[in-house]
C-alpha cells in the first residue's frame, strides 16, 4: 500500500481506458459514458490528471491487439516514450479476458513505462497477489467462453428450427414478424435483381460467372466495392453458393445439415440445384434459342422442298449487308438457297392478317383448354400424393440413419452416414417444394386460357404490337405455305 502511495506521488499523469463489448452498449447503454465518468471520479481523488481517453466497442474479450482504442493507447505510450502514467479502468474484465493475452498486456504496458490501477480490483506486486490476479483473469476468460458458447447452442437452436441467424446475405434484410422473431425479408430492389443473376445462370443466359458479374456490375441498384462500381468475383461466386436465396438455411460448422427456413425463397430450390450443378461443371448451360431479333421467323418458317425449319443469315453486298432467310439441310434441294428476308416477313404478315377464327372456334377452344386443364389438374394431384408418399419415405430414412450414428462408434462409419443424411435433406427439400408446386390453383384457369384466346382472336394485333420475345413466342404457326 505504501508502495501504491508513493508511486502516485510521482506519477500524476493518467490515461483513461474504457470498452464494452458490442456497439449496442455503446449507442444506447451508455456504457463508455459511465465508464469513463467513474474513471475520471477516481483519478480525481488521487490527484491525477487525465490527459487522454481510450474507447473500445471492439467485440471480442481475446488478442486485444485487434481493440482500436488499445491499439491507439499503446501508440500513444510509445510516442511518449521517458514519461511516466497509470492506465486507469473501471473492472479488471475490460482489461482482456483471456489470460495469455491478459498478462501480455501487463507486459506490453510494462515495457512502456505504464502501471494500471482499476476502480474494482488492487493489484499487489507479490506471489498471493500475482495468484488472486491470475485468477481474476481466468474467471474472466471462463465467462467469455461459457457466453460464447451459450449463445452459439441458441443460435444452433435457432438454425435448427429453420431460422437464418448469421448477417443478412445482399438482396435479404431482417424485420421483426410476429410468430418468428426477426425474420429474413427480401430487400428490394436488389432482390430481384438477384433472382434475375440467378435464374438467369441456372438457365445458361449467363453463360459463366463473368457475365454474372458483368450484369451486377451494370445495375445501379446492386452494391458495390468503392467508387468504382466494382462487384468482386468472390461475391458473386458466394451469392451463386447460398441456399438461403432458395429458401434453405444450414450452419455445417455447428453440425446442422441443410434444411427448408421459414424466409421467402428468391429462387426455387430446383434453380438452386442447376446452379450447383452449373458451378460443378455436370451441367452445361442450355443452348441458346434459334431466334435473333433481326429474324423474328428464324427456326419457324420452314423450306417448301425438306420441310425442316429455316435458317438465317446477312449477306454482305458492296455498300452494305442484306438479310436472307436459308435452308441449311444437307441433302435438301434447296440448300443454301436464300430467301430474301422481306418476303418471308411479309407473306408471314399476309397469312397472320386473314387469320380470323370464327366464335365457335374460340368456343371450342376455351372448352378444349379448360378440358386440358383439369386433366392436367387431376394428373398433378396424383403426382402431388406420389411425391408427399417419397418425402416421408425420405424422412424416415433420414430418422434410421440418425439411430444408426447414435449407435455407431466407428468416425468413418459416421462420417458416411452424416454424408449420406445430408443427401437425403437435399432430397427431402426437393420433393417438399416439387409437391408444394405441383398442383396449380383453380383460380390460375383464366390466368392461362385469357391470353390463349386473345392471340386465338387476333395473332395480326398481338405479333405487330408485341416486344421481340412474345413476337418469337406468337409466331410459331405452321408457315409451310411460304
Amino acid at each position: 500500500m505504501k508502495d501504491e502511495v508513493k508511486q502516485s506521488d510521482v506519477v500524476s499523469n493518467a490515461l483513461i481506458y474504457c470498452r464494452v463489448s458490442d456497439k449496442k452498449q455503446k449507442t444506447h447503454g451508455h456504457g463508455l459514458e459511465s465508464q469513463e465518468h467513474r474513471c475520471r471520479q477516481y483519478a480525481e481523488e488521487r490527484g491525477l490528471a487525465i490527459e487522454m481517453v481510450f474507447p473500445d466497442d471492439y467485440i471480442g474479450g481475446g488478442d486485444y491487439m485487434k481493440r482500436p482504442g488499445m491499439r491507439a493507447m499503446l501508440a500513444y505510450l510509445e510516442a511518449q516514450e521517458g514519461k511516466p502514467y497509470v492506465v486507469i479502468f473501471d473492472d479488471l474484465k475490460r482489461f482482456a479476458r483471456d489470460t495469455q493475452f491478459y498478462w501480455k498486456l501487463r507486459d506490453e504496458l510494462a515495457a512502456r513505462g505504464a502501471s494500471i490501477e482499476c476502480l474494482n480490483f488492487k493489484f499487489e506486486d507479490t506471489p498471493e497477489g500475482k495468484f488472486v490476479e491470475t485468477v481474476f483473469a481466468a474467471q474472466g476468460q471462463l465467462e467469455r467462453e461459457q457466453n460464447r458458447r451459450q449463445v452459439i447452442q441458441k443460435m444452433t437452436a435457432r438454425v435448427e428450427n429453420g431460422y437464418y441467424v448469421f448477417h443478412p446475405p445482399v438482396g435479404y434484410r431482417y424485420e421483426r414478424v410476429s410468430g418468428h422473431g426477426k425474420l429474413l425479408v427480401p430487400d428490394e430492389p436488389v432482390a430481384s435483381i438477384i433472382v434475375e443473376a440467378l435464374e438467369g445462370f441456372a438457365d445458361g443466359r449467363f453463360r459463366s460467372q463473368v457475365e454474372v458479374k458483368r450484369f451486377l456490375e451494370g445495375k445501379p441498384d446492386f452494391p458495390k466495392s468503392g467508387p468504382s462500381g466494382y462487384v468482386h468475383p468472390s461475391r458473386v461466386k458466394d451469392m451463386l453458393e447460398r441456399a438461403v436465396y432458395a429458401g434453405c438455411v444450414e450452419a455445417p460448422n455447428w453440425g446442422v445439415g441443410l434444411r427448408r427456413g421459414h424466409h421467402q425463397p428468391l429462387i426455387s430450390f430446383a434453380t438452386h440445384e442447376r446452379v450447383q450443378a452449373r458451378l460443378k461443371g455436370t451441367l452445361n448451360a442450355p443452348a441458346r434459342k434459334d431466334i435473333n431479333e433481326d429474324f423474328p421467323l428464324r427456326g419457324f418458317v420452314l423450306c417448301d422442298d425438306c420441310g425442316e425449319p429455316m435458317t438465317s443469315c446477312w449477306s454482305k453486298g458492296r455498300n452494305k449487308l442484306y438479310p436472307y432467310y436459308l435452308c441449311d439441310t444437307p441433302d435438301c434441294a434447296s440448300k443454301r438457297k436464300s430467301i430474301r428476308r422481306a418476303d418471308v416477313e411479309d407473306g408471314a404478315e399476309r397469312l397472320l392478317r386473314e387469320l380470323q377464327p370464327a366464335d365457335q372456334l374460340l368456343k371450342l377452344a376455351k372448352a378444349i383448354f379448360t378440358d386440358i386443364w383439369e386433366m392436367r389438374r387431376a394428373d398433378a394431384m396424383s403426382a402431388r400424393s406420389t411425391l408427399e408418399s417419397q418425402l416421408k419415405d425420405t424422412e424416415k430414412q433420414i430418422e434410421a440413419l440418425q439411430d444408426r450414428i447414435m449407435n455407431a462408434s466407428s468416425p468413418s462409419v459416421i462420417t458416411a452416414y452424416e454424408k449420406r443424411i445430408g443427401e437425403l435433406e437435399r432430397k427431402k427439400i426437393k420433393l417438399a417444394e416439387q409437391a408444394d408446386s405441383a398442383v396449380p390453383d383453380q383460380g390460375r384457369l383464366s390466368d392461362f386460357i385469357e391470353p390463349a384466346l386473345a392471340f386465338l382472336s387476333s395473332p395480326w394485333n398481338i405479333y405487330k404490337t408485341a416486344t421481340s420475345p412474345l413476337r418469337e413466342q406468337c409466331s410459331n404457326w405452321p408457315l409451310q405455305s411460304l
